[in-house]
C-alpha cells in the first residue's frame, strides 16, 4: 500500500492579467480587498484539520493565479496556521509560484522571511517578442533579473519555460535553454504549449491566426530539451520536470504523481484524500465570493465532494504514476491490472520497462506517454 503522505495546496485566484493560454480558475486583480479571502482560507484549513486528524504536512504549495501578488504577511499567516493545525514532517517544503515582474520581485525577501523555501518562477520565455506573443507583462530582462535575485534569496529555485511556440525554431529554443541554465536553477519545468478550450489561444486557432508546430516538430523540441538538460546534470524525473538530484524534486507535485493525499483550499482548489473505494475528491467553489460565502455558511469552501469509483482511482493512479521516471510500484495499483500482453508488446518495442516490483516508460515511451497510457487503460477495461 502507498505510504499516505499529506500536502496542502492553497489556490490564490488573482492575476495582474489573464494569459491567453491559461485555463486555470483565475480572475483579474483589481485592487480588491483580499483579507476576506485569506480569513476564509484559514477557516477552511481548520475544517480540514478536523477531517484529516493530526497528520504532519509534507508540503505546502501556493499556486494560482499569481500567489506572489499576495502580501507576504498573508503568506506567513497561512504557513503559521498550517503548522499549528497539522505540524510539519522533517522534509516539509513550502513552495510558491511567482511572476518575474519588478513589483513582485520586490516581495521576494519578505516572502522568504515568511517561510517560502522553493520559488517556482514563471519565466515562460526569454525573449521579448515571445513574451509579448504569450501575453506576458514582464520583459526578458526583468525575468533574468528576477531569477538572479531569487537565486540569492531562496534555498531552491525552479523555473518554468514554454516551448513549441508559434514560429519558434530549435536553434532559438536551445539558446533559450542555455541562457536559462546560466541562472543556476535547481529545477526546470519545460512545458509544451498546448491549446486549451475556452482560452484566447483556442479562439485564435479557430480564426486561423495562431499556428503551432505539428506533432513531429513538437517531438523534436521535447528531445532537444531532454538532451540539453541531461547534459547540464538535470534528472528528468517526470515527463515535464527536471531536477538536480533527489533533494530538488518538487515534494508537493510528487504527491500528485504518486496518488498520495492533499488538501485543496481556496477558490476552485482540488483535493484528494483516502484510497481505494474511499478515495475522496473535492473541489472548492470557483468564484472567490462564493468560496468565502461557503466557508461562512458551512465552515468549508467545498463545491464538489465525492467518493471516486474504483475505476477512476485506478485510472488516476496510472495516468499520473507512469509519468515518473521511477515508474509505478505495481503492488500499490488499485483495481484491475493493466493488460499484460500489451505491456509485453511495449517492452519489446522499447517503450516500457519492467522489473519484479515496478513498471515504467522508457525515455522513448515518455515521448508518447499520454497515448500509451490511454491505450493501456482502455485495454484493461
Amino acid at each position: 500500500m502507498i505510504e499516505r503522505r499529506l500536502g496542502l495546496y492553497v489556490h490564490w485566484p488573482f492575476c495582474a492579467a489573464i494569459c491567453p493560454y491559461c485555463d486555470f480558475n483565475v480572475y483579474k486583480a483589481r485592487g480588491q480587498d483580499t483579507e476576506p479571502l485569506v480569513r476564509a482560507i484559514l477557516a477552511d484549513m481548520a475544517y480540514w484539520r478536523d477531517q484529516t486528524g493530526k497528520r504532519p504536512l509534507t508540503s505546502l504549495f501556493f499556486g494560482g493565479g499569481t500567489p506572489s501578488l499576495m502580501d507576504p504577511g498573508q503568506v506567513g499567516r497561512i504557513i503559521e496556521h498550517a503548522g499549528s493545525l497539522w505540524g510539519f514532517a522533517n522534509d516539509f517544503e513550502v513552495s510558491l509560484e511567482a511572476n518575474p515582474t519588478d513589483a513582485e520581485a520586490a516581495r521576494f525577501q519578505d516572502l522568504r522571511l515568511a517561510g517560502v523555501e522553493r520559488l517556482s518562477l514563471g519565466l515562460q520565455a526569454l525573449d521579448d517578442a515571445s513574451l509579448k506573443g504569450l501575453g506576458r507583462f514582464h520583459s526578458a530582462q526583468e525575468g533574468l533579473a528576477a531569477a538572479g535575485l531569487a537565486r540569492t534569496i531562496f534555498p531552491r529555485l525552479s523555473i518554468d519555460l514554454i516551448h513549441t511556440r508559434q514560429g519558434q525554431t530549435l536553434d532559438a529554443w536551445q539558446q533559450e535553454l542555455d541562457l536559462a541554465l546560466t541562472l543556476s536553477p535547481d529545477h526546470v519545468s519545460p512545458y509544451q504549449l498546448t491549446i486549451e478550450d475556452g482560452t484566447a489561444f483556442a479562439r485564435a486557432v479557430r480564426r486561423g491566426s495562431l499556428h503551432l508546430p505539428d506533432n513531429d516538430q513538437a517531438a523534436d523540441f521535447y528531445l532537444l530539451t531532454q538532451t540539453v538538460l541531461e547534459q547540464a546534470g538535470f534528472d528528468a524525473y517526470e515527463v515535464s520536470n527536471h531536477a538536480k538530484g533527489l533533494a530538488n524534486r518538487s515534494r508537493h507535485n510528487t504527491l500528485y504523481w504518486m496518488s498520495q493525499d492533499w488538501i485543496g483550499v481556496g477558490p476552485g482548489a482540488h483535493g484528494r484524500l483516502g484510497w481505494g473505494a474511499a478515495r475522496r475528491a473535492t473541489k472548492g467553489h470557483l468564484r472567490p465570493k462564493d468560496y468565502c460565502d461557503g466557508v461562512a455558511l458551512n465552515g468549508h469552501g467545498i463545491f464538489e465532494d465525492e467518493l471516486l469509483p474504483e475505476d477512476a482511482v485506478r485510472d488516476e493512479f496510472w495516468l499520473m504514476g507512469l509519468r515518473l521516471q521511477d515508474g509505478v510500484a505495481v503492488q500499490n495499483a488499485p483495481g484491475l491490472p493493466l493488460p499484460d500482453d500489451q505491456i509485453q508488446a511495449r517492452v519489446r518495442q522499447g517503450l516500457m520497462w519492467r522489473n519484479p516490483t515496478h513498471l515504467g516508460l522508457t525515455a522513448e515511451g515518455r515521448l508518447v506517454a499520454d497515448t500509451i497510457i490511454g491505450e493501456l487503460l482502455a485495454g484493461g477495461d
